[in-house]
């Protein structure tokens, strides 16, 4: 039997402030998910700037990883704006990227109605955000922060891991060390994709050999944005005038 399934889902990416995730799990699972992820970091948008005597603290973070199915999209996304308060500005944000393709979830096998019926139907482009993915070497997320703001995003989210890739081998009394990484996610206005990808590229000489890597997510559908949106309508009406 083929592991890999070509059922209809999202994944739902939430980021919210620290202590709020097991509460978002809680109300998505009632909606009709089955679970999340949750992996931590920290935030740098706009409404993280937080001071203690004197000194810029970026707030920790909790991101969420949900698979949906696609039918239960409306319902999950309802539950977890309320739980996360995420209609509120500085709380959290949420977006939708499309799935192509499942494995490792074999009890949705004999389960006829997940099978897709819509192959090769298009993604809805109601929403026009991207989400620029970035993963680079400990101590250059700032680098690629700070290089986004400049292009015009907001902020991002770091996550920390570590890597295996073929510049990554390291030793240490002959003995191998995988390196410790830094993920960025950017979640951007598709109009300032390139610039703000353009900017990474060059402040974390990602165009040079292990140093890193970075790649670009059509995003479907968001939450937690509200801000942007009233920002982005303000504007239009501030040209028409």
């Amino acid at each position: 039997m083929n592991a890999h399934l070509n059922l209809t889902h999202k994944l739902l990416v939430t980021i919210v402030k620290k202590g709020v995730a097991s509460k978002v799990v809680k109300a998505s699972k009632q909606a009709g998910a089955e679970g999340g992820t949750i992996v931590y970091g920290k935030g740098s948008g706009i409404h993280e700037t937080k001071k203690f005597l004197g000194i810029s603290v970026e707030p920790e973070k909790e991101m969420i990883l949900t698979l949906i199915p696609k039918e239960k999209v409306d319902h999950v996304l309802k539950a977890v704006e309320q739980a996360g308060k995420l209609d509120r500005p500085g709380n959290g944000v949420g977006f939708v990227i499309d799935v192509k393709r499942i494995a490792g979830i074999v009890h949705l096998l004999n389960l006829q109605n997940y099978i897709s019926e819509q192959q090769g139907v298009p993604m809805d482009n109601k929403v026009s955000y991207d989400l620029i993915v970035t993963i680079i070497n400990k101590g250059y997320s700032e680098r690629v922060v700070e290089a986004s703001k400049k292009a015009g995003a907001e902020g991002g989210t770091v996550l920390y891991g570590r890597g295996t890739g073929i510049h990554e081998q390291a030793k240490l009394f002959n003995i191998a060390i995988e390196p410790e990484k830094e993920l960025v996610l950017t979640l951007i206005d598709r109009d300032k994709t390139d610039d703000v990808l353009e900017m990474i590229m060059e402040h974390a000489e990602l165009n040079k050999p292990g140093k890193g890597i970075a790649f670009v997510l059509e995003v479907e559908r968001t939450i937690g944005i509200n801000h942007l949106l009233n920002r982005m309508v303000n504007q239009s009406i501030g040209d028409n005038n």
